[in-house]
Parts: structure tokens; C-alpha cells; sequence
């Protein structure tokens, strides 16, 4: 056995790993995450391509770069790695000449934030595709990621997935003014669609706020945030992540837009205060069963607190919704004791049952005839909201 794993450890070259998150504890997870990648790579010296893999979203393994443990993996081999990781820090730290002939790196971060130190701020010619995604919005675009660009000076692909706020306008003028230069840009789009660059704009009037989304179909991205009743349609097969936010109604057969536009969806939130307008049309039981039922085969997370009455409906009801088993759903207390008629009513029982995680923002209150409404979950409150 010793023999044939001294053999073949110098013969792989692509390995695609699944690390289970049965950790309790974040921490005890990306510090063994970390160590299982470090000794991938320090035993497997001939990998080309190594990618971190998880079967679902929710059991994804981060790697955490940090005081408690620091790796010591280097490569001369491995030119393809796809990670998940923590933060900003982590990713400048896999650019800091380890990895002497990377030239595709596929990085997922939790948040881009100021790294406590920048130690290698030195060129990265071999890079020839970089792919950061991260689904909270960042503030330092032009602090923290321009300058990473401007280190990869023979950069063929980039795929930004990322969401920028008070910052840039990241459209096609800055990429050939401040990211590619124009030879790379004529070079790399010369045989482009035109149709396949998709940009849409929404505006909010009682925010005072407006958003601008642009990207090329098809689309990689695991997230896709703030969609609209704007949204453009289309297929999205990587996205898992997904958020709605609009200041006008979400009705019935958008939720259908987005079922079939994200089939593979295990993260969903909700952010609407306004009622539908085809509700009346669908008041009474025998209305509602005339709905095309949304199916979400894959979605494991519902948060649906800062949304009007009629989303919990849309959600809860089982004429309208089918929901699998072992659901986690994030709601407000008062909303849902109101929709469900005091954990009463039939229309949104069946769901309810397949539910595994309650939890409830406000009021802590008794719990026993919550519990009899959702006889599987694990109930929890908390008194702030998402």
C-alpha cells in the first residue's frame, strides 16, 4: 500500500477534493481545510490542476491563511487552481510567488476587505486567468483590486464577480482604460457577440439609489444579487446564491422567471415590502391551485423577513411553492404567526413540516404550539434582523 501511494502521488495531476463540513465550529472548519490543502500539496508534487469541490453550498470549506497555522505548500508544478478562502488576505497570500507557474486561478472569498499587509506586490506575468467572486459588496474596488490587475500584465480572461459600491462604474470604458491595455482588448474581442455582453440598470426612487450590472453570457458567477423585476432572463447554471430586491411588487410568475433562470439555486432572499397586485385573483383555494407550482429542487435556505405578508404566502403555501425537505428558513415572528392564522392554518402546513431550522427574528415567545406546526425543526430567535 506504501508502494503503490509512492507511486501514484507523483503521477496525479488533477485532483478534485471534497472536504465534508461536519465541523460545529467555522473555525475548526477552515483550520481543517486549510491543513487537509496543505498536505495535498506538499504530497502530490507533479498536481497540475487541483479544485476544492463541494457538493452543496452550504458545506463549502474555506481555506484561512493565518497565525494559528500557516501553510507551507509551494508548487513548480500546478498551473490551475480553483479555492474557496476567507478574505483578500488569503488570495494575496497564493499570489506570493508559491505557485512560480500559475497561470489560472478561480478564488471564491467570504469578504474583500484592506489586507494587514501586502508582503509581495511583485509582477505576475505567468497569470493568465483570474477569476475572484465574493457575494458581499465592496467598498475598496479601486484600492485593493485594480492594483492586484495591474501585477498581472499578460492577463488574458477575467471574471469579475464581484459587487462594488460607492466606487468605479466597472463597464467596458474602464476595462480597456485601466485593466487591459487596448492591443489586449482589440486582441481578446475581436471575435466577441456584442449580443453576449448583457447590462441592465435599475433605479430606486425611495432609496435614492440605482445599481448597474453588466457581465458576459454565459455567465459563471455563483451569485447574483438584488435581481428585479427588471431581471433579463437567461439560464445561470453556477449560480447557488441568489437575493430579489425591488420597490415594486414581485408577483406569481416572476418566482417562476427565476426558478427556471436558476435551477440549481440553494440560497435564496427576499427583500420586498410591496403587495402584489394579482393577489385578489387568487384569494380562495381553489384560485390558488390554478397557479403553476415553483418548484426549488435544490433550495436548502429561505430568508423572508423583510418582505411583505404576501412573500411568506408565496413561499409557505403549498398551491403556489413545493418545497423539498430539510429547509432552513429565516423569518420574523409576528409575520409568520400572522400568515399562518396562529400556526393554525392549513394552506401553509405542509411546508412548514418540511422545514429542519426555524429561525425567528423579534420577540422571544412560547413555543409549543409553534413546535406542533413544525414538528421537525430546530427553532431558534433572535431578536435583530438580517
Amino acid at each position: 500500500e506504501t508502494l503503490l501511494f509512492g507511486i501514484f502521488k507523483n503521477q496525479i495531476r488533477t485532483l478534485f477534493i471534497t472536504i465534508d463540513n461536519n465541523h460545529d465550529s467555522y473555525e475548526e472548519m477552515e483550520l481543517s481545510a486549510t491543513r487537509i490543502i496543505n498536505y495535498i500539496l506538499n504530497v502530490f508534487t507533479g498536481l497540475i490542476y487541483l479544485k476544492l469541490h463541494e457538493s452543496l453550498y452550504k458545506n463549502c470549506a474555506r481555506l484561512l491563511f493565518d497565525d494559528e497555522f500557516l501553510p507551507t505548500f509551494r508548487s513548480s508544478t500546478l498551473l490551475k487552481l480553483n479555492i474557496r478562502i476567507q478574505c483578500f488576505d488569503d488570495c494575496l497570500y497564493l499570489l506570493d510567488g508559491r505557485f512560480s507557474q500559475l497561470h489560472t486561478l478561480c478564488v471564491d472569498l467570504v469578504h474583500i476587505n484592506r489586507p494587514h499587509e501586502i508582503k509581495n506586490q511583485g509582477d505576475l506575468p505567468n497569470l493568465k486567468c483570474f477569476s475572484p467572486s465574493c457575494n458581499l459588496a465592496i467598498s475598496f474596488y479601486d484600492e485593493l483590486i485594480l492594483p492586484l490587475l495591474y501585477r498581472m500584465s499578460n492577463l488574458e480572461q477575467l471574471g469579475l464577480y464581484i459587487e462594488t459600491v460607492n466606487t468605479t462604474l466597472i463597464d467596458g470604458n474602464h476595462l480597456k482604460r485601466d485593466v487591459i491595455n487596448p492591443e489586449d482588448i482589440q486582441r481578446t474581442f475581436v471575435d466577441f457577440p456584442k449580443k453576449n455582453i448583457i447590462s441592465n440598470v435599475d433605479y430606486f426612487p425611495e432609496a435614492k439609489q440605482s445599481q448597474c450590472r453588466i457581465y458576459s453570457y454565459p455567465s459563471f458567477t455563483p451569485y447574483y444579487n438584488n435581481i428585479t423585476n427588471n431581471f433579463p432572463g437567461g439560464l445561470f447554471q453556477y449560480v447557488r446564491v441568489i437575493s430579489l430586491y425591488d420597490e415594486y411588487p414581485f408577483e406569481h410568475e416572476f418566482f417562476i422567471r427565476i426558478q427556471k433562470s436558476f435551477p440549481f439555486i440553494e440560497e435564496l432572499t427576499v427583500i420586498n415590502y410591496k403587495s402584489q397586485n394579482e393577489k385578489q385573483s387568487y384569494e380562495s383555494i381553489n384560485d390558488s391551485q390554478n397557479l403553476s407550482l415553483v418548484e426549488y429542487s435544490f433550495l436548502n435556505e429561505i430568508a423572508i423577513v423583510r418582505v411583505h405578508d404576501h412573500y411568506i404566502e408565496q413561499f409557505l403555501f403549498n398551491t403556489k411553492t413545493y418545497l423539498h425537505n430539510n429547509v432552513l428558513l429565516h423569518i420574523n415572528y409576528e409575520s409568520l404567526q400572522r400568515v399562518t392564522h396562529n400556526f393554525t392554518r392549513e394552506n401553509t402546513q405542509i411546508n412548514c413540516a418540511k422545514i429542519n431550522e426555524l429561525i425567528l427574528y423579534g420577540e422571544r415567545c412560547p413555543i409549543s404550539s409553534l413546535q406542533k406546526y413544525f414538528p421537525n425543526a430546530k427553532i431558534c430567535f433572535f431578536k435583530s434582523t438580517l
